[in-house]
This record gives structure tokens, C-alpha cells and sequence, in this order.
């Protein structure tokens, strides 16, 4: 079982140091820089999804509890278009509510369509914005 690699020794003056040994350096350093944006970019994938998944869950167990709610009002309601205008028409105090909650569900179901849209894919903005700018970093030269 090998050990995680501990932090690089402290650079000797560079009066000191080869080329050879300043490659290296340089060479283990960008290796912790990718190793640390792949970790990076992974959290940040995990945590979207995580939170996707977490109100997908949510919104699902609302619409359960909100049907059952509904089916008791839509009943009533039903029964009140009855008594109030259709006169013993029965169907018709249903269709007119029927014809209301399709339309309220088309109008939720848009709205879940527009939320899902906002939040995925699940990219790692943040990962890819700091990889961008170590490339930037690493092209401008010793200069900058």
C-alpha cells in the first residue's frame, strides 16, 4: 500500500537546480493541477445531480399528495356545477372541471419542462472556468 504523496521538498536556490529537476517540478506540480480540477469538476457534477435528483423526488411526492388533495375537491366541485347550473346532467359538471385541471396541468408540466431545462446538464462551471484561466496562466510564460 504506497502512502499519498506528500507535498513537493522546498526548491533548492536556483542557482542550484537543473533543468532537469526544474521539469520535474514543473512537471509534478501540473500533474496536482489537473488531479485537483478533476476533483474538482467531479464534486461539482455530484452536487448538481444531487440536486436535481432531490427536488425531481420532492416535486414527484407533492404531485401525489396534491392528487390526492385535489380528488376530494374536484368531486365537490363537480357535484356544486350540478346543483348550481346542469340540472341533474351530472357528466357535465365533470367535463367543465376536467376541462379546468388539464388546463392548470399543462401549465405545471411547462413549468417542471423549464425548470428541468435551467438545471441541466449538470456542468462543473467552476472547473472548467478555473482550468481556463491555469491555461491562460501556463501560455502567458514566466512574462506575466
Amino acid at each position: 500500500m504506497s502512502s499519498p504523496p506528500g507535498p513537493p521538498p522546498p526548491p533548492r536556490p536556483d542557482d542550484d537546480r537543473t533543468v532537469g529537476e526544474m521539469v520535474i517540478d514543473v512537471s509534478e506540480r501540473v500533474t496536482l493541477l489537473v488531479r485537483e480540477e478533476i476533483e474538482l469538476a467531479k464534486t461539482e457534477v455530484t452536487e448538481k445531480a444531487t440536486q436535481l435528483i432531490r427536488g425531481s423526488v420532492v416535486g414527484i411526492a407533492a404531485g401525489i399528495f396534491a392528487l390526492l388533495g385535489f380528488a376530494m375537491l374536484m368531486h365537490a366541485f363537480a357535484w356544486l356545477l350540478n346543483e348550481l347550473f346542469f340540472e341533474d346532467n351530472i357528466w357535465l359538471g365533470f367535463l367543465v372541471e376536467a376541462v379546468i385541471w388539464f388546463l392548470i396541468a399543462a401549465g405545471a408540466g411547462f413549468f417542471a419542462y423549464r425548470s428541468m431545462q435551467a438545471g441541466s446538464p449538470p456542468a462543473p462551471t467552476m472547473a472548467i472556468a478555473e482550468a481556463k484561466e491555469i491555461r491562460e496562466t501556463l501560455e502567458a510564460g514566466p512574462d506575466a
